[in-house]
């Protein structure tokens, strides 16, 4: 079985001392995705304080930046957006921001339909309100 280990040259990095994706075999394995942009620690769409606390963030801006990220992800990694399996989301809070990022969802996967689960967290390693976990097809 074909094993890698993939960081993409295009993405935010990773928070931690983790690979953007793995493969193993016809599958790849995305580590959870946020969004960072790259080289940065700007997170799009989020005012913070001087104490590094949310004032304010646009779901948005993060869903479509997070979404971008992924993508460059799998492209770099030799899949594609149409190859995503399932799709595991967080959102750190599902009353407010699930009606945007439910919309902004039928978008971007009107013709690939991945299965999907939504859960609420109360918080995430960094100030964002999303995080994408997914799993793909490789070729």
């Amino acid at each position: 079985m074909t094993e890698e280990i993939i960081i993409s040259e295009r993405a935010a990095e990773p928070v931690g001392s983790f690979p953007h994706a793995r493969r193993a075999g016809n599958l790849l394995f995305l580590s959870g995705i946020g969004p960072r942009v790259k080289g940065s620690k700007e997170i799009p769409g989020v005012k913070l304080d001087d104490k590094g606390n949310v004032i304010s963030y646009d779901i948005e801006i993060q869903c479509r930046e997070v979404f971008n990220n992924v993508k460059m992800i799998l492209e770099d990694a030799g899949s594609s957006w149409d190859k995503l399996l399932d799709v595991t989301v967080f959102l750190t809070n599902m009353k407010q921001d699930f009606p945007v990022y439910n919309k902004l969802w039928a978008e971007y996967f009107k013709d690939n339909q991945p299965c999907r689960t939504t859960i609420e967290v109360k918080s995430l390693p960094t100030p964002i309100a999303i995080e994408l976990k997914c799993i793909a097809l490789i070729d």
